[in-house]
């Protein structure tokens, strides 16, 4: 049995850390102490009015492809050792701004930051799944950042062992991340990978399982996964391109030896494919997955043979994609073939190789997109979404009888988790709404009874009565009907175009941004705020044309769906005019470069997390992680059609002489997903353009990657600055 540590729920944040350290200190060496103290907030606030804003040196650097010449300025920014001293000095004198002009608001930072930590359990523990002879689970204690991993025999956990508590190992590190955490079969090593740079790159330590040592073992530069082989003696990795950060190579390690030592098992040529590695329920297969943004695949190892070759499960084709689930002899395939919205195959395992032998399971419709399955002995689960909505059904294998849960929320966000085992009578899944928080149930695969496992706690006065959630439709400019999920305090809220508005959306990848609750929100609903998810196209919220329709040369019509859907909330009275403010993150921060260059006026305040601005550029670059991936995402520049089409709203390309809202951008230095200098030098060029008094502040995490930092109470630090940044636009009204 590969006992595989569960993975814990992680509802969609797109908020990024940045911490206050050094903030006050910077604030002092500027006014000086004694000025500090007899300082009003007030008088703080015009004082640093008079900061002056960093100015970037201009170097310019020509770029000529298709006959057409770009000039950067600001190229010299590009520091892949990040070293370079001209560059750091650059991002921390942005740094040393930021805290400056923000100064005045430390202390309503604090309070935000005090309020989302008193909603949190300082004592929380996971729901125990099952994986074999154990039931595994965390736990959060006290003030630690970070969780404690623990197992037991029994769901109760009456005879718990701990397995590892992480904030040991997170010891003296600026950044701590847990990739894996895989147990061997005979139960006497466990392998875990971490970070501790933020680039995503890990290594793999090995535990003896009886004495608690460390083995000599240590793998480097892994994607973090580990898959264990049947005999205890062997598992299996992926290796990543130190540049590229790609994961490509799959090598199996034995027991005892050095990596040097390991063999290599497979090895991704196309690198527009991503490579992945897991393991069937049954555990007597390996799955080398492979996935490019419009193709996928499964090549099969056998787990009973050390010395076992992958084979593929059918030859890969150009636009195939498919996903596949083990079930005694039978192999089913989630499939897009003759299927935009997917459909469910299955195929015995002796017949694999052609894609012919494949018979229906679940047909094709074409309003609804099939989106997961889950097996058990006795029962398919399969999760689809209709008309934005998630539905689940439960089928009796045996009658094919097909039943379906219910739920009373208009609008929710549901996961299907920790379903480990074969031979189970219920399933666990994990739901959320806006006014929900998490909640885990078993269900009865039989009556469809559930019960309730645990909601989270939400600390002091919450209730739920106090808020409401709507979902509705806007118009495009296109006819298109965009989805919109809303979420409001009952008693603050007026229909009458009065709210400040709080407007998200991501729109890329075929990433749905479901709706779900966060504690942290509640400091700004409680506050008068309307929020709302802008389900815009580039996600799969209306099924996989919805994607379609918002990438390559459709890729503006995420960013106009964004800028529609502003307009309509405050024609409809959900927000005020003057008091729309909008946040998104990677991806979605390329949606926060487009919307501000091509309508800034309807936004008060933006806030952009590692955003992704520089697209042409970028993608003309294979040797930027991430890159080669996403041609089928963003098209190919080295193409005319997709240069120019891309040049016509790539955020730094576009920025324009013209006022621009008030704007908070924030990176890490490490980001291994969008590297920093695109940020940093989208900041310095909207310096040198924008025709407005308004704020543009630029934050780097120097320790931190594409997540910002690590540590559960640190994290909210990050969320209380943008908070607090919106909350004192507001502010300036009345002073």
């Amino acid at each position: 049995m590969n006992r595989l540590l569960p993975n814990l729920i992680k509802k969609q944040q797109s908020q990024r850390e940045i911490p206050m350290h050094r903030r006050q200190a910077l604030y002092i060496a500027f006014l000086g102490a004694a000025f500090l103290q007899a300082c009003s907030p007030a008088s703080q606030s015009s004082r640093s009015d008079s900061v002056q804003a960093p100015v970037a040196e201009k170097i310019p650097y020509e770029m000529t492809i298709h006959g057409h010449t770009r000039i950067d300025n600001y190229y010299w920014m590009r520091d892949d050792e990040r070293k370079d001293p001209k560059v750091l000095r650059y991002l921390e004198a942005e740094n040393e701004y930021a805290a400056q002009k923000l100064a005045h608001t430390e202390q309503l930072q604090q309070t935000l930051f005090e309020e989302m930590k008193s909603r949190i359990a300082k004592d929380d523990n996971s729901v125990p799944t099952r994986d074999g002879e154990y039931f595994y689970s965390t736990e959060m204690r006290g003030d630690n950042e970070y969780p404690i991993y623990v197992r037991s025999t029994d769901f109760e956990g009456t005879d718990k062992q701990v397995l590892l508590d992480v904030n040991k190992l997170a010891e003296g590190e600026d950044y701590y991340s847990l990739g894996t955490l895989a147990i061997s079969p005979d139960d006497k090593v466990m392998a875990y990978s971490e970070d501790t740079v933020s680039r995503r790159m890990y290594q793999i330590k090995l535990k003896d399982m009886e004495t608690g040592e460390l083995l000599p073992d240590q793998i480097k530069d892994t994607s973090g996964s580990i898959v264990w082989g049947n005999d205890g003696q062997h598992f299996y990795y992926i290796k990543k391109d130190p540049q590229t950060l790609l994961g490509y190579q799959v090598y199996r390690h034995t027991l005892g030896t050095k990596q040097q030592e390991d063999e290599l098992v497979y090895e991704e040529k196309d690198t527009t494919f991503y490579t992945g590695i897991a393991k069937s329920k049954d555990d007597s297969k390996v799955y080398i997955i492979h996935d490019a943004t419009e193709s996928s695949g499964v090549s099969l190892i056998d787990a009973n043979d050390p010395n076992a070759k992958p084979v593929e499960f059918v030859p890969r084709e150009d636009g195939l994609e498919y996903s596949i689930a083990k079930h005694g002899s039978d192999y089913y395939v989630l499939t897009n073939l003759d299927a935009v919205n997917f459909r469910l195959m299955r195929v015995s395992a002796d017949q694999l190789g052609d894609k012919q032998n494949w018979e229906e399971v679940i047909p094709h419709k074409a309003d609804t997109r099939l989106e997961d399955i889950e097996l058990f002995d006795e029962h398919l689960v399969y999760k689809q979404r209709q008309r934005g909505q998630t539905q689940v059904f439960v089928r009796n294998l045996d009658t094919n009888n097909d039943q379906q849960l219910t739920f009373r929320d208009q609008a929710y966000t549901l996961y299907l988790y920790g379903n480990n085992e074969l031979d189970n009578d219920s399933l666990r899944l994990y739901y959320t709404s806006m006014t929900t928080p998490g909640s885990h149930y078993d269900v009865s695969l039989n009556s469809l009874d559930k019960t309730l496992l645990k909601q989270q706690p939400v600390l002091g006065d919450f209730d739920a009565e106090n808020y409401a959630s709507e979902r509705l439709f806007v118009t495009a400019r296109d006819g298109a009907e965009v989805p919109v999920t809303l979420v409001y305090r009952k008693d603050k809220f007026n229909k009458d175009g009065t709210n400040p508005l709080y407007q998200y959306g991501y729109g890329s990848y075929g990433s749905t941004s479901d709706p779900s609750f966060s504690s942290n929100r509640l400091s700004l609903l409680d506050r008068g705020f309307v929020f709302a998810i802008a389900h815009i196209r580039g996600s799969q919220m209306l099924g996989r044309p919805w994607y379609e329709d918002g990438k390559k040369l459709n890729k503006k019509n995420t960013f106009n769906d964004f800028v529609d859907v502003t307009k309509a909330l405050v024609e409809q009275g959900y927000g005020a005019k003057d008091k729309v403010f909008a946040m998104g993150g990677s991806a979605g921060g390329l949606l926060m470069g487009a919307v501000i260059n091509q309508a800034p006026e309807l936004y008060r305040g933006v806030a952009a997390h590692v955003p992704f601005v520089d697209v042409v550029t970028t993608m003309l670059d294979e040797s930027i992680p991430l890159t080669t991936n996403e041609f089928d995402e963003w098209g190919n520049p080295k193409e005319k059609m997709y240069y120019d089409y891309m040049l016509s709203y790539s955020p730094y390309d576009q920025i324009k002489k013209q006022d621009y809202p008030n704007l908070l951008v924030t990176t890490g230095l490490h980001d291994s997903q969008v590297q920093y200098f695109e940020p940093a030098k989208w900041v310095a060029k909207l310096r040198d353009y924008k025709t407005d008094d308004n704020l543009l502040l630029f934050k780097t995490e120097m320790e931190a990657g594409h997540g910002g930092v690590s540590g559960r109470f640190a994290r909210l630090k990050n969320t209380a600055l943008e908070y607090a940044f919106f909350l004192d636009l507001l502010e300036k009204e009345k002073r």
